[in-house]
């Protein structure tokens, strides 16, 4: 077991040193290049060609839970499941299509470095832009939690170490790399990342096949034994009111998460955007609809119950990475799950840090007049880093169970509290702050009320609670108070 846990680990840690090392130079490439700290910590200096941007945020996007829970989910229920997550082909091509260009052009004119600092000055709300400090925070530290957990199972299954032991190493290594890299640090990771998941997506759909006898052998199987999977509605399993939340929650309302949102402020040009908009359109489909796939075809090699697996479908991807590798195919495999934990990590664990420091310290230094030097800047932002990072591997010890469920509420809350606010103040001009403050308030506190009380409409998942009352509370909210000035108008509705 020893020799297994050692050939398994191998490949995790020569990825883990190479992803720190890739941050390393990211750091002193930056430090070369100038355009001050702050711009370039939080957002990589507005420098990101088109493949890299890509990547970056189809890996901050593709979770752990879309390469364990989702594949696990899929297992279950069949192609349904696959079938609704086609879908997510489209995420990178609204969140570029609908935000990204006019969300980089406002963020040159104000010279704006997070997602708040937009959102501040298009409703000159501080209240606004605390509350959307706070949101990120929470819903952010959310999603952290279940990508440690997912990565530390994942290294606890393939290596045979303990979970304690994997979360260690996981959560130091990426720690340290978002600490030291930045911005752009995490932007190159990232991209490495985006192609580590590729490639374990790829071994382990060969691993699969070969275990099941071949294609055509594993469709039997699963034929034979659950001949609902075969089905679009999976025998009931899967109803249209969940393909149409789902399409919700992991399609179409994505272009609004912050996570993904402040990677449109960091492109280089006009070509980088476009370039990134179709690299990303078809990667993250083909990652996104492969790796749901290889849930499925799970089922025609893992063919007991899902108690044999531990009770859990979180087990079943990395029970079949263990039993359909070899240990270093193996080992190379769980580089694609762990990968998309650290990504999706380190480019929240940035962004947590960009609403403490920028949108909350430094926006209050500047209000006093006691604007703080950049060395002390700098020690603060990367301080914070390593403080938020340590305070959720601390919360990830006892780990939650059902990682995607989890995932998915951090996902319904972040949209619900940005979707109309980024929309309202982008393309609407009477979008005013007491409607964007109601939105947010009321549309997150409308559905984590739902989400904790069980409380749906017509059986569907409460992301539509809270985005239908988010609406309503912005077009109420901005009708009854007064409209914003157009100075402040001026700047995102400029005269053509």
């Amino acid at each position: 077991m020893h020799s297994i846990a050692i050939a398994g680990l191998l490949p995790v840690a020569v990825f883990l040193v190479v992803a720190l090392v890739v941050a390393v130079l990211a750091r002193r490439q930056a430090a070369a290049g100038g355009g001050g700290f702050v711009t370039e910590y939080f957002i990589g200096n507005r420098s990101l060609g088109g493949f890299v941007l890509a990547m970056t945020t189809i890996a901050t996007y593709g979770s752990v839970s879309s390469f364990v829970g989702g594949p696990g989910q899929a297992w279950s229920i069949g192609w349904g499941w696959v079938y609704m997550a086609t879908v997510q082909v489209t995420a990178l091509f609204l969140l570029y299509g609908i935000l990204g260009k006019k969300m980089a052009l406002v963020g040159r004119k104000l010279g704006a470095v997070t997602v708040i600092d937009v959102i501040r000055e298009r409703y000159q709300s501080n209240a606004l832009a605390v509350l959307s400090a706070i949101v990120i925070i929470v819903f952010f530290a959310t999603t952290m939690i279940a990508q440690f957990v997912g990565g530390a199972k994942l290294f606890e299954a393939v290596t045979g170490y303990s979970y304690v032991m994997g979360l260690a190493i996981f959560g130091i290594a990426v720690i340290l790399f978002t600490t030291i890299g930045g911005f752009r640090g995490v932007a190159f990771t990232d991209a490495l990342c985006g192609i580590a998941m590729i490639v374990g997506i790829v071994v382990l759909a060969f691993g699969i096949r070969s275990a099941g006898g071949g294609y055509a052998n594993i469709m039997d199987t699963i034929s034979t034994n659950h001949p609902e999977m075969m089905e679009p509605l999976s025998g009931g399993n899967m109803p249209l009111g969940l393909y149409f939340t789902q399409w919700l929650l992991v399609g179409v309302f994505t272009f609004s998460l912050p996570q993904s949102v402040v990677r449109t402020m960091s492109y280089k040009d006009t070509k980088s955007l476009r370039s990134a908009m179709i690299w990303g359109t078809v990667i993250c489909g083909a990652m996104m609809i492969g790796v749901t796939s290889l849930g499925v075809l799970s089922a025609g090699v893992l063919t007991g119950p899902l108690e044999s697996y531990g009770g859990s479908i979180d087990n079943i991807i990395p029970t079949a990475i263990v039993t359909t590798l070899p240990p270093w195919l193996a080992g190379v495999a769980i580089i694609g799950p762990i990968a998309a934990s650290i990504s999706t990590v380190s480019s929240l664990l940035i962004a947590s840090s960009s609403a403490i420091i920028k949108d909350l310290w430094l926006h209050h230094a500047e209000v006093t007049g006691k604007k703080p030097a950049e060395r002390t800047v700098m020690r603060s932002s990367q301080l914070i880093t390593l403080v938020i990072g340590i305070i959720v591997f601390v919360l990830s010890i006892v780990p939650p169970s059902v990682i995607w469920k989890i995932n998915m509420f951090a996902f319904g809350g972040l949209e619900t509290a940005f979707s109309w606010v980024l929309v309202g103040g982008l393309f609407w001009k009477r979008a005013n702050k007491t409607g964007a403050l109601l939105s947010m308030g009321g549309g997150v506190l409308a559905y984590c009320i739902a989400m904790a009380t069980g409380f749906k409409i017509a059986g569907l998942h409460q992301i539509t609670i809270g985005i239908t009352v988010a609406l309503v509370l912005m077009v109420i909210g901005s009708f009854l108070a007064k409209p914003t000035e157009e100075k402040t108008l001026s700047v995102f509705f400029p005269a053509k």
